[in-house]
């Protein structure tokens, strides 16, 4: 008989070796290489498969069918509604609101019609209907279920045959035929394999919460979120109430959409205007704040962007970013110093995003500028303006897309003038006034004086 190769897998990263060691080679961990279970060596070279159909690229095919939840936020992200058969991956920290969430959802799904069952392997069942009476969803036809063990979990599904399955966490399903402990790569691996090759052979929509890394990626293997139709997360901050469900990949709609929820005693609640809602505390004619007319997904949002400038008495000064890249703010720091003659040097720099968002937009770079220099001159920014465009190593400032979305959202909530790149497609601006500056020194110059 043919000696088996064993296999070897790092928990933290995925990386595979062909023997153990005390560090993983790839990522830098200790004791987090793991054997794995001998996979199957697949068919035998001499059998021969069946021919699969082929189409051309001209062939039209109805859009898959939507169901919706009746939570406009949730359908938004979700690209319209549930496509049936599809795999969701859904992730975020520990007490954010991801089974609050799912559980509401399940709940509004089973009230418009669907058939929906609601699998927990990290709570008791009685914890769960504790919850349900908390929402206020203890009436909802929605199947509740307690296990771990996947195979028991499939020939339940298989034999109940629900419209939409919510396996709350993948990280607790365990299947007998791999020999590691839930949680570890091969188990993850093997258990999100089986849950998306059922979801679509059954036509069911699986809901997969998986738990996230310090680092705030979802634990396991990262093949996990290549298996599943869509990825979200569920962001925020435990000093806020303010919740963001991203998608960070839909296969069935827009990446990058966002829907915002407010997290009160009742459970998640949807905010129907981020913006307003995230402008809402926002003081007029401070210094240090600028707001940013941003896109994400398909929406305009404006956010409000803090800064705070103040002498440092350490040989390094602090550079605190929340909300932001900070390698990002470096950046601008190191162009207004060289391209405009405005140093930084012995100053202490703190960067927030209001509200708990979380903002990766490159046109963001003139309102985090414009809210830098407002600081360090102590000099406000006029409140009905609103900033975006990205700013390069040379200074210049590049035109950003959306701009007509962008004057649109901020002429709606009461914005009178916004300064922006020149060359912007702007369209039309009706009751916009429109300051277009080429870079970045022409702007420091126009609003704070020649520096």
């Amino acid at each position: 008989m043919a000696k088996q190769t064993r296999s070897f897998t790092c928990s933290a990263c995925g990386a595979a070796h062909t023997r153990w060691a005390g560090k993983c080679d790839a990522c830098g961990g200790w004791n987090t290489i793991v054997e794995e279970a001998p996979l199957s060596a697949g068919p035998k070279p001499t059998a021969k498969g069946r021919t699969i159909p082929i189409s051309d690229l001209a062939t039209e095919e109805a859009p898959p069918p939507r169901a919706s939840s009746g939570i406009g936020e949730l359908d938004r992200v979700l690209g319209g509604g549930l496509v049936p058969a599809s795999a969701i991956l859904v992730g975020g920290d520990p007490g954010i609101g991801k089974s609050t969430l799912l559980l509401q959802a399940t709940a509004s799904f089973a009230r418009n019609g669907l058939k929906c069952l609601y699998i927990s392997g990290e709570e008791a069942a009685a914890q769960v209907r504790m919850r349900a009476q908390r929402l206020g969803l203890a009436q909802a036809p929605v199947g509740l279920g307690a296990e771990t063990n996947l195979r028991d979990i499939l020939t339940t599904l298989d034999a109940e045959r629900p419209d939409l399955a919510v396996i709350d966490s993948i990280q607790t399903m365990w299947l007998d035929n791999v020999e590691s402990a839930p949680g570890s790569v091969s188990q993850v691996r093997a258990a999100a394999h089986e849950l998306v090759t059922f979801a679509k052979r059954r036509g069911v929509a699986v809901v997969i919460v998986g738990h996230v890394t310090k680092e705030g990626a979802i634990a396991g293997p990262r093949v996990l979120e290549h298996m599943v139709d869509t990825v979200l997360y569920f962001e925020g901050e435990r000093g806020h109430q303010f919740r963001i469900l991203r998608a960070v990949k839909n296969r069935f709609g827009p990446a990058d959409e966002i829907g915002v929820f407010e997290m009160t005693g009742d459970g998640l609640s949807e905010v129907l205007n981020p913006s307003a809602l995230f402008l809402s505390d926002r003081e007029a004619a401070t210094p240090g704040s600028a707001v940013f007319a941003g896109i994400e997904g398909t929406r305009p949002v404006l956010t409000e962007i803090q800064a705070l400038v103040a002498p440092s008495n350490l040989g390094t000064p602090r550079r605190t970013v929340v909300g932001l890249d900070s390698g990002r703010l470096s950046t601008i720091l190191a162009v207004l110093e060289a391209r405009c003659g405005i140093p930084f040097a012995g100053l202490d720099v703190f960067l927030n995003v209001a509200g708990g968002m979380k903002v990766t937009e490159p046109a963001a770079d003139l309102a985090v500028a414009a809210a830098l220099l407002s600081a360090r001159e102590d000099v406000a920014i006029p409140p009905d303006m609103v900033l975006f465009g990205e700013i390069s190593l040379s200074g210049a400032l590049r035109p950003v897309g959306q701009t007509e979305n962008r004057l649109k959202e901020a002429a709606k909530l009461g914005f009178s003038q916004a300064t922006l790149p020149a060359r912007s497609k702007s369209g039309q601006a009706e009751g916009m006034r429109l300051r277009e500056m080429a870079d970045l020194t022409a702007f420091v110059g126009e609003m704070f004086g020649a520096g």
